[in-house]
């Protein structure tokens, strides 16, 4: 009988973490240690600081709440369900409890002795992670939780095995040359090329007397030129070079290496002992070591952008990255990464839509055509957040022109957002329901009429306005003359400046949406409609943190910083109280998007209703331990900008 009760028990303890992580001899000895014990309604396991018992917790049947006694009140922390491990305190720091653990109904209750389980802690580095990262019930969450939270989701996962598309994966070792061909400053191109030629080399660093690199010059070069300029071979290496060049140090992260060259479009990294340019030549990094050892990469996508024009090509290749993105995500890739990379490659896309719509219609407006503008991302693709194809925001500010002219400019630019947007479209991007793009007359305006439209925002901060700022104030300029987009951003920055009231309405805003969590630590889910039963990660999780990080950037008068885990990094810096807060409100925005893209891409969808009872275990405790920057934020926002004295 004992051996029956003995497999019972196994049995329901290998469904759930972390005693998934055990070997099968673990799990029986595990087993045969366990108390069996019943609880009924209303009765106290154990009580706010009693001292820790000898044992932890499994619910086998039933229902347990963890509560705290706070301020003369009894608050619901968490309502734990079958499977749930809690009282772990006893296990991991031998001290009281910090909560109540009381019975709701009849309950079952598997108590495991610690003793039994340290031999196990010690042993098994998953387990032990999975009490670090904070997963088990009612553990309250500490600031280095997130962190171990994102190591987590890695070593508590199969990793894709999907190794023939040897994707970067942005911990990649490479291949670079340390022997360096370099040649002095002032040599004749003469015998650069006969130095290039001899070892077989397409490339050659100009250096000065202390061997620091000045310039490079390559096979294009001297074609380009040289000989298509009919110039002398006599002719010094600094008249043709490639001048200044980039260098990095070759300690440098890779990722940071790699994306350095896609977003300059650089053929070649040169490396130096410090990585300055006031530092002697150490290496070199071709974007053809690149290519060769990651096979179907980034830069074989973006390479394969430029070099079309082919609207279905275009499409095919975001498509690629769409696959790309899977890949990404599934292997834990630095998500900061993999957003740079899906922003890179869109913001090509809308480049080579801007060349085709122009193509197309400069030649029948000779005059508007000449006239300077700026195409802008908004939304989350102005805060470089878009993974997926979700919706288009976006807009175009071109220069004022004479009253005469502006409806014959407008209507250009307004031709040029509808290709455009049409090109986006065709590549499988969304359009906004809100029609909040380019090719809407509204959003596709004069710079005067621009700064008028952002003034009254701020002066009048309406419901409508609010939301228009919170979609508008993260613009990026992706093409066209960015010192149109740098005089809007000066001229909103002193519309903002001392005028609290707009600031106060934008807290105020950023706390509208509703915890994440229930009274009884449930998520909040959609009551009605098509979204019944599923949480809105968008609505709920992120907005509050993407508003929270604008909102307080703002407030900072900081220009520039438009991604929301880059707002909360510099915020860590300018606010030192809050830095551990800041910094993991960042961490929990990337594990957010994370789990959003991938719900996305399982689902064919936005990826921003998920399905509570779909996720595990440790699934869902990933995200509430995730919500907790949320509630301290709003707390902060609350006080700091006075709202419970705020006028409604």
């Amino acid at each position: 009988m004992a051996n029956v009760i003995v497999n019972r028990v196994k049995e329901f303890l290998k469904r759930y973490p972390p005693f998934t992580f055990l070997s099968e001899d673990s799990l029986e000895s595990v087993a045969r240690e366990v108390e069996v014990r019943f609880y009924g309604p209303r009765e106290y396991l154990f009580g706010q600081g009693d001292p820790a018992q000898n044992f932890f917790f499994v619910l086998k049947e039933g229902s347990v709440q963890l509560t705290e006694h706070k301020e003369g009140q009894e608050k619901v922390v968490e309502v734990c369900d079958e499977g749930d491990v809690f009282g772990v305190l006893a296990l991991l720091g031998k001290r009281p409890y910090i909560l109540s653990a009381q019975a709701r109904e009849e309950t079952l209750i598997y108590a495991i002795p610690v003793s039994i389980f340290e031999k196990i802690l010690n042993e098994n580095s998953r387990v032990g992670l999975y009490f670090a990262a904070g997963f088990a019930s009612g553990q309250v969450v500490v600031r280095t939780d997130l962190s171990q939270s994102q190591k987590a989701r890695s070593v508590f996962k199969d990793v894709s095995q999907d190794n023939g598309l040897l994707m970067f994966s942005g911990q990649s070792n490479i291949n670079y040359s340390s022997d360096v061909l370099t040649c002095l400053e002032g040599t004749p191109i003469k015998e650069a090329v006969r130095q290039m030629a001899a070892i077989g080399v397409g490339s050659i660093v100009v250096v000065n007397a202390k061997s620091h690199p000045v310039g490079i010059i390559t096979d294009k070069d001297i074609r380009n030129r040289l000989v298509a300029q009919q110039k002398s071979y006599d002719t010094p290496v600094d008249e043709l070079m490639t001048s200044p060049v980039m260098t990095k140090s070759k300690e440098a992260n890779f990722s940071d290496l790699y994306l350095t060259m896609i977003k300059n479009r650089l053929h070649h990294l040169i490396f130096t002992e410090d990585g300055s340019v006031d530092s002697p030549v150490t290496g070199i990094l071709s974007d053809h070591d690149i290519l060769l050892s990651q096979g179907s990469s980034p830069a074989v996508l973006i390479n394969a952008l430029l070099n079309t024009w082919d609207v279905k090509e275009m499409a095919k290749v975001r498509d690629q990255a769409e696959r790309l993105l899977r890949y990404y995500l599934e292997n834990e890739v630095a998500i900061d990464f993999v957003a740079n990379i899906i922003t890179e490659i869109n913001d090509i896309i809308i480049k080579r839509a801007v060349d085709l719509a122009k193509t197309k219609h400069d030649q029948d407006h000779p005059e508007a055509s000449k006239v300077r503008f700026c195409f802008l991302s908004l939304g989350s693709e102005g805060r470089e957040e878009q993974l997926l194809r979700t919706d288009l925001d976006n807009a175009i500010v071109f220069e004022d022109v004479p009253k005469e002219k502006l409806k014959a400019t407008k209507k250009y630019m307004l031709l040029i957002a509808q290709e455009v947007i049409e090109t986006l479209l065709s590549c499988g991007f969304q359009p906004c329901p809100a029609d909040m793009m380019a090719n809407n007359p509204k959003y596709c305006q004069p710079m005067s009429d621009w700064k008028k439209q952002f003034s009254s925002w701020i002066h009048s901060p309406n419901q409508q306005a609010l939301m228009n700022a919170t979609i508008f104030f993260d613009y990026r300029p992706i093409v066209g003359y960015k010192a149109l987009a740098e005089e809007l951003t000066e001229h909103i920055y002193n519309e903002i400046g001392g005028k609290t009231i707009f600031l106060n309405f934008l807290a105020k805003n950023a706390l509208l949406n509703p915890p994440p969590l229930g009274f009884f630590r449930n998520f909040i889910v959609e009551k009605s409609g098509e979204q019944k039963d599923k949480f809105d990660i968008k609505l709920r999780a992120m907005m509050p943190l993407a508003d929270i990080a604008r909102l307080l950037v703002l407030s900072h008068q900081v220009v520039g910083i438009n991604n929301t885990f880059k707002r909360f990094e510099k915020l860590a810096e300018l606010e030192p109280n809050y830095s551990e807060l800041m910094l993991e409100a960042g961490k929990a925005y990337e594990i957010l998007m994370r789990m959003r893209a991938i719900e996305g891409l399982n689902s064919g969808s936005s990826g921003r209703y998920i399905q509570p009872e779909k996720l595990g275990k440790l699934q869902r405790q990933l995200l509430k331990n995730a919500f907790a920057p949320i509630d301290e934020l709003q707390k902060i926002i609350r006080v700091r900008f006075q709202l419970d004295y705020f006028g409604s």
